[in-house]
């Protein structure tokens, strides 16, 4: 069935085209690169896989509970809204929670897929040109397995939401080649690989689990590669130039943070959206969500030299500046290390059943 037909929503309402000048950087010399980012590129050649290959579509989601996730992560959990909910109303928001959550995953990863190359149209550095045409073939890969899981696994997509919407044309629509690491590189893949890492961590179902595994293995270099990109050229800016890159980064993140009341579930469901919305804002899971988003943003916004005392005070009334300390190099490790897990425990399943036949 095409997705036309899956979307709550008619596409012809919610189509989107993004008009912006862009100018093609071509490079003359293919010899004088960063070795960091080199050495991303080799990595990221050696780490390229096939989703049919390597993810076992023959699992299933669960029909009432699709990633198999705990309740208490719905945001209207332990409200008198969830009190009121019979047995298949509770299923009903289970199944459209999840399919709002990785509708958005779908349409973000076209919209890197979207800047990636337009990073490759854009920079000026031949280096960052081959590490880019990596990503860009790594996003396509994105957009096929999510796109694969909701047509095929859970049967209901979601359009893409304001907020995201808003930052994503925001990014393609800018001139600069910074903003477009800056939006997608630094926020976007930040705020993706914290909502990742919700799901492969909580999910007890593992197809859902070993897809956002594997995503997040990617999507960690592509994070590598902005702030790499970005640190040594943000401290060469005036403090006019620095400042409007930090106003982007605030406006961007209050705008993010405010905007996760998953409205549309609430109006499909026939459930009172004004008063969802607000037990979502007052969700302590939520609450504790929407802090943590900001947990892969906040040391790679520090690192790349955007890190005003205007913008610590954000990130500290956002109650995320704790996580200014936080050891990326280690996380990205980790994000790495739990891909290579999933792969060993399919080895194994594989080899036993194997063994039996």
């Amino acid at each position: 069935m095409s997705s036309l037909h899956r979307y709550t929503l008619p596409v012809g309402q919610t189509g989107w085209s993004v008009s912006s000048q862009v100018a093609t950087e071509f490079n003359w010399e293919y010899d004088d690169a960063s070795a960091k980012l080199l050495q991303l590129y080799e990595t990221s050649k050696k780490q390229q896989w096939t989703a049919t290959d390597r993810i076992d579509w023959s699992q299933n989601l669960d029909p009432e509970n699709p990633q198999e996730l705990d309740d208490r992560m719905i945001p209207i959990y332990g409200t008198k809204l969830w009190d009121r909910l019979g047995h298949k109303d509770r299923i009903e928001v289970r199944i459209h929670q999840q399919a709002h959550t990785l509708s958005q995953f779908l349409h973000g990863e076209q919209g890197a897929l979207m800047v990636s190359a337009r990073i490759v149209q854009m920079v000026p550095g031949m280096d960052a040109k081959f590490y880019a045409a990596t990503q860009t073939m790594d996003e396509a890969r994105h957009v096929e397995v999510y796109s694969r899981l909701l047509h095929e696994k859970v049967g209901v997509l979601y359009p893409i939401t304001p907020g995201l919407k808003s930052l994503l044309e925001t990014t393609l629509s800018d001139s600069r080649w910074d903003f477009c690491y800056l939006g997608m590189q630094v926020l976007v893949e930040g705020l993706a690989l914290a909502a990742f890492q919700r799901i492969r961590d909580f999910s007890k179902n593992p197809l859902a689990a070993s897809i956002n595994a594997y995503v997040m293995q990617d999507e960690a270099r592509h994070v590598a590669f902005g702030r790499t990109a970005l640190r040594g050229y943000y401290p060469q800016l005036t403090q006019v130039e620095q400042r409007e890159r930090e106003d982007f980064v605030i406006e961007a993140c209050y705008h993010m943070r405010d905007r996760f009341d998953q409205r549309e579930v609430w109006d499909r469901l026939g459930l009172p959206a004004d008063e969802c919305a607000r037990a979502v804002m007052e969700s302590e899971t939520m609450k504790l969500f929407r802090q943590r988003l900001f947990s892969r943003i906040v040391p790679t916004v520090k690192d790349i030299g955007l890190w005003s005392k205007r913008v610590q005070e954000a990130f500290a009334d956002m109650g995320a500046i704790e996580f200014a300390n936080v050891d990326v190099e280690a996380q990205f490790a980790n994000d790495q290390k739990v891909a290579e897990e999933f792969d060993a425990r399919r080895h194994v399943t594989t080899t036993i059943e194997a063994a039996g036949q």
